[in-house]
């Protein structure tokens, strides 16, 4: 087996066994925490009607439930995730809604064979994860009919980001910051925040045209106080930190959930919630055609 499907497996291994129970939980924050992101960026997708579209890392299936509205009943949408406990909440949602023009399979992006068959292919921060990023948009672009177009959203660096970066500084004010051994889920959320980097991958991976936009929108972080400090110590950078501490971590939490409570006790709080400020780049790329 090579390196890059081991290092794969553990990946999903780890969204499988550790973070799926926590994304479950908090599905509240990660899927509607990004209504206002999303709003921002799926009207301008380059998808229509009668397309059939891939939505590679679907989560929960919201994102691919409204690529099947806009395809409409001529078109065909396929969500893929490597997790199956997120795949069944996407089957139960699109039955409720009567769409029977999209399905929902567990894959690998990395490792899923793909036939050219799709006129768009879309990531919602999915493609941060990829143990091999540049193999991953490669194979993402076989999965593309000749002109066909690949988008993927991203999130920017962490000065743009504080409703990751912030509380992750503050956890590291009490705990050891992880080691090159701690468990991860993959490269991590910022690790395509760099527009030219990213810009050579999709090079190398084979797309034409590729282009960069900056999306700024503001995200929902937890119905109070209690719920956001809750989110940031289970998922996310301030979460690797807080997990790979272990009993460490537990013997300070009390101190930790003190200052990250006046920390976010001090943002934006709506009816709804707590929301912070975010920032994106949507990418995309088109295959020769």
């Amino acid at each position: 087996m090579s390196d890059v499907v081991e290092q794969s497996a553990e990946y999903v291994d780890f969204w499988n066994d550790v973070l799926a129970p926590k994304f479950i939980r908090f599905k509240h924050v990660l899927v509607d925490g990004l209504t206002h992101h999303s709003a921002a960026v799926f009207p301008d997708l380059p998808v229509k009607e009668g397309d059939a579209a891939l939505d590679v890392g679907c989560g929960f299936g919201d994102t691919a439930i409204q690529l099947a509205e806009r395809v409409g009943p001529e078109g065909r949408v396929v969500g893929l995730d490597c997790c199956a406990a997120f795949l069944d909440y996407g089957r139960k949602d699109a039955a409720a809604r009567g769409l029977g023009n999209v399905s929902f399979a567990q894959g690998d992006a990395l490792l899923e064979r793909f036939t050219p068959e799709y006129d768009f292919v879309f990531a919602r921060f999915g493609t941060m994860f990829f143990s091999n990023p540049v193999g991953g948009l490669r194979n993402m672009r076989t999965a593309l009919k000749p002109g066909g177009v690949m988008t993927h959203i991203v999130w920017r660096d962490p000065a743009d980001n504080p409703w990751l970066s912030m509380a992750k500084q503050i956890v590291l004010d009490f705990l050891p910051p992880p080691g090159d051994g701690a468990q991860s889920c993959g490269p991590g959320p910022f690790s395509m925040c760099n527009q030219e980097t990213v810009s050579k991958m999709m090079e190398i991976a084979g797309y034409e045209d590729v282009t960069f936009t900056r999306v700024d929108a503001p995200v929902f972080i937890g119905r109070n106080i209690e719920d956001a400090i809750a989110f940031q110590l289970a998922i996310g950078p301030a979460g690797e930190v807080f997990r790979e501490a272990g009993d460490e971590a537990e013997a300070k939490r009390a101190d930790i959930e003190a200052a990250l409570g006046e920390a976010i006790g001090a943002q934006k709080i709506e009816a709804d919630g707590i929301v912070m400020d975010s920032s994106s780049w949507v990418i995309s790329g088109r295959n020769p055609a």
